[in-house]
C-alpha cells in the first residue's frame, strides 16, 4: 500500500486532473474522490478520459477524508477552511483553493470577502527557501493559476534589483478551464469561440497573492479570456532599474529547477507547448522603445497552474522527487 491519498471536489477539472495524475504516480494510491452533486456517481460520468478507473464519487466529508495520509483540496474558494480543521494534523494537505494563501487579513476581505482562515506555508517551490518550507509542512496552500505565471516571470527580477516592484503591468490571456466546470452563459461554445474579452479588470483576485510572492508595491493585472480550454499566457512589463540583463537573472534563478525553462533567445513560449506539463516556459526581452523589461511566461493553468503544482508540494512533503509522477513535457499538437 502506497500513500493514502483522496482527492476533494474531484469532479471539477483542477480534480480531474488531479485523479489523472494520481492515478499514474507510483507512490499515491487514490482510495477516495468526493464530489457534492456528483456523489454516488461513477467517476468516468464525469470524467470520461479517465475510463478504466474504477471508482464513485463519495460525498465530501472529514469521515471520507481523515483516514488519508494525503487529501487534496479542489474546493470553490471559501469551502477548504472549514473542512481541513475537521482533518487530524497526521494528514497531509495541499488545498488548491484560496482560502490559506494570504497573509493579510485586510487583502482577503477585499478581494474575497468573509473570514480570513489563516495563512499556511506557500505552495511555490521555486521561490527561494519554499522547498524546504513545503518539505516541514503539514498544510500547504497551492499557488493562484495567474499567480504562478506571473511570479515565475517576476519575482527573480524583483529580488535581483533588476525592476522597480512599484510599476508592474500585466495582460494575461487564460483558457477557459480556468473558470471552473459550472455551467455559466458567458462561457458556452458559441460565446468564446472567435472572441476575447477582458474580465475582473483591475480588481483581479490574485493581484494580492502575486504581489505577497513577488514583493511587488505596484501592479496591474488585466485578466482575458481565450478561445482555448486550457493554458495561460502572461505578458509581464515592469521598468528597469540598471543595466541588468533580465534573461541572465532568470538564467541564474531557475538553472537547477526542473520545471521552469528559460527558452533559447529569439523563441517565445506558447500555451500549446506547456498543455498536460507541469512546466513553465519563459522568455525575455528589452522593449527598444520604452525599455521596460518585458518576461512572457506561458503554463497550462491545469498543470503548473493548478493540479501539476500540487501533486509538485506533495511530492515534497513526503521527501520524494519533485519531479515524481509529473510529466515535463506538453502533448501539443
Amino acid at each position: 500500500m502506497g500513500i493514502r491519498t483522496v482527492v476533494a471536489g474531484a469532479s471539477g477539472y483542477a480534480g480531474g486532473e488531479l485523479l489523472r495524475l494520481i492515478a499514474g504516480h507510483p507512490e499515491f494510491d487514490l482510495v477516495a474522490a468526493t464530489a457534492h452533486r456528483q456523489a454516488g456517481a461513477p467517476v468516468t460520468a464525469v470524467h470520461p478520459q479517465l475510463a478504466g478507473l474504477d471508482l464513485v464519487f463519495a460525498a465530501t466529508d472529514a469521515a471520507t477524508l481523515a483516514d488519508a495520509d494525503l487529501v487534496f483540496l479542489a474546493l470553490p474558494h471559501g469551502e477548504s477552511a472549514a473542512l481541513a480543521a475537521e482533518l487530524p494534523e497526521s494528514v497531509r494537505v495541499v488545498d488548491l483553493g484560496a482560502d490559506h494563501r494570504l497573509r493579510d487579513a485586510d487583502a482577503w476581505s477585499r478581494y474575497y470577502g468573509g473570514p480570513h482562515a489563516g495563512a499556511w506555508t506557500y505552495g511555490l517551490p521555486e521561490l527561494p527557501g519554499q522547498r524546504a518550507a513545503i518539505a516541514g509542512a503539514t498544510r500547504v496552500a497551492n499557488t493562484g493559476c495567474y499567480a504562478v505565471a506571473v511570479t515565475l516571470a517576476l519575482a527573480p527580477l524583483i529580488a535581483a534589483g533588476a525592476v522597480s516592484p512599484a510599476d508592474v503591468v500585466v495582460v494575461a490571456a487564460s483558457g477557459t478551464s480556468g473558470a471552473g466546470r459550472a455551467a455559466k452563459a458567458h462561457l458556452l461554445g458559441s460565446e468564446v469561440m472567435g472572441d476575447l474579452s477582458p474580465y475582473k479588470v483591475g480588481a483581479h483576485q490574485h493581484v494580492p497573492e502575486i504581489k505577497q510572492a513577488t514583493g511587488a508595491t505596484g501592479l496591474s493585472l488585466t485578466p482575458v479570456l481565450a478561445p482555448m480550454p486550457r493554458g495561460i499566457l502572461a505578458t509581464v512589463t515592469a521598468a528597469p532599474t540598471g543595466d541588468a540583463d533580465p534573461r541572465a537573472v532568470l538564467a541564474a534563478a531557475y538553472a537547477e529547477t526542473p520545471f521552469v525553462h528559460l527558452l533559447p533567445e529569439g523563441a517565445w513560449p506558447h500555451t500549446a507547448a506547456t498543455a498536460g506539463a507541469n512546466s513553465c516556459h519563459l522568455q525575455a526581452a528589452v522593449d527598444v522603445d520604452s525599455g521596460r523589461v518585458i518576461v512572457v511566461s506561458a503554463i497550462d493553468n491545469l498543470g503548473k497552474g493548478a493540479a501539476g503544482q500540487a501533486v509538485q508540494n506533495a511530492n515534497l512533503m513526503f521527501g520524494l522527487p519533485e519531479t515524481t509522477g509529473l510529466p515535463l513535457f506538453g502533448v501539443t499538437p
